[in-house]
């Protein structure tokens, strides 16, 4: 190969490498808040927003030191994180929460409502405590904290994404209130993201499959005939890992989902009922 042809194949293989290293940082300078972020899936969604070079807000209700050990992983790690506690169904506490991550981040790009609960149990056993706790934290607490957060959003706009599930869509037995929420969170995507969008604020719900956490472990889902289950109807053949879910996350936190809009993505290995 001439000289001159090397030089040009090696100049445009480093302009390539630069172009990755700019991509992996395509949050830098963005604030992002996660709820529901010192575990599972909302953990793993903070880390690799963090990576990406936003500042991270990791939200919880309960579990301080869960929260705390992943914003010490990230600040570890050259990154910018803060943990800041509330529970997201409580009205009372999401606006304090939201103008916290504001005064100390600095106006918010990215807003991920991941907090979440489920139930799971046969008609005759649901319950009006059963139907609220799963409604109030999973569809109130992402409208309120929306709410809150649409308040403090940086003036170019930014991104909501609102983490849902394949069972909004494709429900199964014994999940009537939790599917339920998850179908409403699918609807509130779309409805916000009509709402929202004249100010540059996109919104985008992502479903998981059947993804392996502390939660799906702790309800005895993993290497059950359940996730065995799921599993052999995943076209790709496994289950899901909170990190399938958070780099899916971060490109609809970035400018380049930019045109994605009120759009419902699956993030499940292709699986479908």
């Amino acid at each position: 190969m001439p000289a001159n042809q090397f030089d040009s194949y090696r100049n445009v293989e480093a302009k390539t490498f630069d172009a990755g290293d700019q991509t992996m940082k395509n949050l830098e300078g963005k604030v992002a808040l996660v709820t529901g972020a010192s575990k599972g899936i909302g953990a793993a969604i903070a880390r690799e927003l963090a990576e990406r070079g936003a500042s991270v807000a990791v939200n919880y209700s309960g579990s301080k030191a869960a929260a705390e050990k992943i914003v010490a992983e990230i600040n570890a790690a050259g990154g910018k994180a803060i943990a800041v506690q509330a529970n997201v169904a409580d009205a009372d506490q999401v606006g304090p929460l939201v103008k916290s991550v504001a005064q100390k981040l600095g106006p918010i790009d990215v807003l991920v409502n991941n907090a979440g609960v489920y139930e799971f149990g046969p008609l005759e056993a649901i319950t009006p405590e059963h139907f609220h706790k799963q409604f109030d934290i999973n569809v109130l607490g992402l409208l309120l904290v929306t709410q809150a957060a649409v308040k403090e959003f940086s003036p170019n706009g930014g991104s909501i994404i609102n983490i849902g599930s394949v069972v909004g869509k494709m429900a199964f037995p014994n999940a009537a209130v939790y599917s339920a929420t998850k179908g409403a969170v699918d609807s509130v995507t779309v409805s916000l993201s009509k709402e929202l969008g004249a100010r540059g604020i996109r919104v985008n719900a992502l479903n998981p499959g059947l993804v392996e956490t502390e939660g799906t472990h702790g309800a005895g889902m993993i290497g059950s005939e359940f996730s065995t289950g799921a599993a052999k109807e995943t076209p790709l053949g496994r289950i899901g890992q909170p990190q399938d879910i958070a780099t899916a996350a971060a490109f609809l936190a970035s400018s380049d989902s930019g045109w994605v809009n009120g759009q419902t993505i699956y993030a499940s290995g292709g699986f479908t009922r």
